[in-house]
């Protein structure tokens, strides 16, 4: 299944089209999307029978899938070789946990404004939670999940390491710094959720590339360790982390400019693009 936000109406994507979900159920599920998560599992088993009349739609109808978080994780240094690209020495031994706000979330395909010269990409695996989730252990840690989507947590380098303490839920809230998209898809699509292709391009070349079996905190450890201090709540957004190859490690740093394409891909469920101006 392939839920998503089009024009800020809850949908499913089908090969021919978007099924709206409030006319297809005849209003038992509502127009909005962030009310999707609260009958999730619900919803998914209406979903798998659906039946109606789906519309054509552009990409660029499409809006973030869960608009409306109660919290928003992001996980800082979960592969090993980005945690080495800045520096750290040895694998953490617990995640690295920050927020994005809300006010950051958007589509799949904005134009991104850059709000200085120091703007850096980070291609990561975004989970939806689909049902509340507290003190759960690794082994149902995926029982918690409605789907998967493609994220990029746009970190502005400056703001977020100036400073005695890095500021890195700051540096990386800007508008538009929280793409995700393009769609949600729940987990029963993939053969092993753990192990997907994940990968990021500027202007056409391959800046990231790995698969999400390295991250160092897998999505259902992840689960575990938040869920054990935070009542994670439907809806609730989890950044799972970016491999290597950002632009603020290289040798000479790279960043973002207007005009730039930044094209993220994970497989099974798509990708995202934004323009930079």
């Amino acid at each position: 299944m392939r839920f998503a936000n089009v024009n800020g109406r809850s949908a499913l994507i089908t090969d021919g089209g978007a099924l709206d979900v409030e006319k297809a159920s005849n209003g038992r599920f509502s127009s909005d999307p962030a009310k999707i998560f609260l009958a999730w599992e619900e919803f998914r088993q209406w979903a798998g029978a659906a039946t109606g009349d789906p519309i054509s739609f552009d990409i660029a109808d499409l809006r973030s899938p869960s608009p409306e978080p109660t919290q928003i994780f992001a996980i800082g240094l979960n592969y090993l070789d980005h945690a080495m690209e800045a520096g750290v020495k040895e694998e953490p031994l617990t995640p690295a946990v920050f927020t994005k706000f809300r006010s950051c979330l958007s589509g799949p395909e904005p134009y991104l404004k850059l709000p200085s010269a120091n703007v850096d990409w980070e291609v990561e695996l975004v989970a939806v939670i689909g049902k509340p989730a507290h003190a759960v252990s690794i082994e149902n840690g995926l029982d918690h999940v409605a789907g998967l989507a493609v994220g990029q947590d746009y970190s502005e380098r400056l703001v977020q390491l100036e400073g005695a303490m890095p500021q890195f839920s700051f540096g990386k809230s800007f508008p538009g710094f929280g793409p995700i998209g393009p769609w949600l898809v729940s987990l029963d699509e993939f053969s092993n959720p753990n192990d997907l292709a994940i990968s990021c391009t500027l202007n056409g070349e391959t800046m990231q590339s790995s698969r999400t079996s390295k991250l160092i905190f897998s999505l259902p450890e992840l689960i575990n360790r938040l869920s054990h201090v935070c009542a994670l709540q439907p809806g609730d957004i989890i950044f799972t982390g970016t491999p290597s190859g950002v632009g603020g490690a290289r040798d000479p740093k790279i960043f973002l400019r207007p005009g730039d394409e930044i094209i993220s891909r994970i497989e099974g469920i798509g990708e995202i693009r934004q323009i930079c101006r």
